[in-house]
């Protein structure tokens, strides 16, 4: 049985990992839950798992638990630095990150520091923060298991392998929404034609990064950190069926994939029961079934922020931090219908040019990255 703490569980990847847990009662203790604001759920979550502490991050609302709670018997820790103490529970073995953004930097760094093992699907951990999680993760001899699906299909074929080895890696990517698109297709398009992702069901912001292919660009410095390789060792292919989710190509020239169904639980399941693997009780892909499969190139002119996330990536140090900041809060714009789709990329690509970069930050240093990213992207509407 293996205890474990959900930051991030009344989020999509959240709730698919309580599906996961509930499929196998008898591996996994939810001992910890933690959310930012939907106190409604995580009480329902609380009622049906029976965890010892909870967290909020939104003070306000934390209270409003506390006080509805205050006759059980479960701690119950709200504010900004509410997700960082249940990330230490004395009885964790490991802690789901799957919190959105850059709030999943500190309660990682915590988790890990207590000698957690982590499943990361919070991408931006990495991204902005990755050589400091590295240091620590080698420091504390912890496992960090990728919960995405493409970093879960990479970890999968590098399990047994050398990192040196490696010629590059494929990361898939089905293309998102507008696929086959221009850029003249996509002047006028709205939230609700950019939510419509052809296969994966995921929250509203990783579905926008997903159409504008910031997410695969994100997934470019995650593998670039995970994985200790260099951008150019990362190459993005479109794959519409999703069907194999990332793709090893070793010095040698030999290439292994790993295929599954297009489903989170999948990954969520090999992370959380890392080194073993548990009985699917969930889809299974079906060869014989398997839609005929097609690979390309991106078109990197009409999705510019692919090109914007592998300059950060080549530029390093608190760039990639400050460019998922921009993307974050462009997107939270475009969804409030405050910005076209297209001036995404061009407020992204603004902040970067403004932005004076520091080589190997401190962690303090990429959190003033980050905040002094968001003020200058939410000052320029």
């Amino acid at each position: 049985m293996k205890n474990i703490v959900v930051l991030g569980s009344t989020g999509s990847v959240g709730k698919q990992t309580l599906e996961v847990v509930e499929a196998h009662p008898e591996e996994f203790k939810v001992v910890g839950l933690g959310c930012n604001s939907n106190i409604d759920l995580l009480r329902q979550q609380a009622d049906k798992y029976k965890p010892d502490w909870l967290a909020v991050s939104d003070e306000k609302k934390g209270r409003q638990l506390s006080v509805k709670l205050a006759n059980k018997k479960i701690k119950v820790f709200f504010g900004e630095d509410s997700l960082s103490r249940i990330a230490v529970h004395p009885k964790a073995e490991m802690v789901v990150v799957a919190v959105m953004g850059a709030a999943g930097i500190k309660p990682t760094l915590m988790a890990i520091r207590a000698r957690k093992d982590i499943a990361l699907a919070t991408k931006e951990v990495m991204v902005a923060a990755g050589d400091l999680v590295n240091e620590e993760v080698k420091k504390n001899k912890i496992n960090l298991i990728p919960v995405d699906s493409e970093h879960s299909a990479i970890f999968q074929c590098l399990h047994y392998d050398d990192r040196k080895e490696v010629g590059k890696i494929y990361l898939t990517c089905s293309g998102g929404a507008f696929r086959g698109k221009k850029r003249c297709d996509l002047e006028n398009v709205k939230p609700k034609d950019a939510l419509r992702h052809p296969n994966w069901k995921m929250g509203a912001k990783i579905t926008i990064d997903c159409a504008t292919l910031m997410n695969k660009g994100l997934e470019m410095i995650e593998a670039q950190k995970l994985f200790g390789l260099a951008i150019n060792q990362v190459e993005i292919v479109l794959h519409p069926q999703s069907v194999i989710h990332s793709m090893v190509e070793f010095v040698d020239g030999n290439i292994i994939a790993q295929l599954g169904p297009a489903d989170m639980r999948f990954p969520i399941r090999y992370a959380l029961a890392f080194p073993k693997r548990l009985k699917n009780h969930f889809t299974f892909l079906n060869p014989f079934t398997t839609p005929q499969m097609n690979f390309s190139s991106p078109d990197w002119e009409t999705f510019e922020c692919l090109s914007l996330a592998k300059k950060a990536a080549e530029i390093g140090g608190t760039m990639p931090a400050v460019l998922n900041a921009a993307d974050e809060i462009a997107v939270g714009l475009f969804l409030q219908n405050k910005i076209k789709f297209l001036e995404i990329p061009r407020l992204v690509k603004k902040i970067m040019e403004n932005h004076r970069v520091i080589n190997q930050p401190t962690l303090e240093e990429v959190f003033q990255a980050d905040d002094w990213a968001r003020k200058q992207t939410s000052g320029m509407i």
